[in-house]
C-alpha cells in the first residue's frame, strides 16, 4: 500500500529551485515536504524545474505562520 503525505498536517519541509549562486541567487518555492516515517521524504512540487537545484530546508520560524 502506498503511504501519501499527511495533507491534515503543515508541511515539515519547504521545496525551491534556486537559480544563479551566492548573492546573486534566485529563490522560488515550488513545493513541499513531509517526513515519510522510514528516514525519507514526500516531497509534493506544485512546479517541475527545468534549470536551477532544489533545495528542501525546514521553515524559518517567522515565515512558518505566513505558510
Amino acid at each position: 500500500m502506498k503511504q501519501q503525505p499527511q495533507k491534515s498536517h503543515r508541511p515539515s519541509h519547504h521545496v525551491f529551485v534556486v537559480e544563479g549562486e551566492g548573492e546573486k541567487a534566485f529563490w522560488t518555492r515550488i513545493g513541499a515536504a513531509w517526513p515519510s516515517g522510514n528516514d525519507g521524504l514526500f516531497v509534493v512540487l506544485n512546479a517541475l524545474p527545468l534549470d536551477g537545484r532544489l533545495v528542501i530546508r525546514k521553515p524559518k520560524a517567522n515565515t512558518e505562520e505566513a505558510a
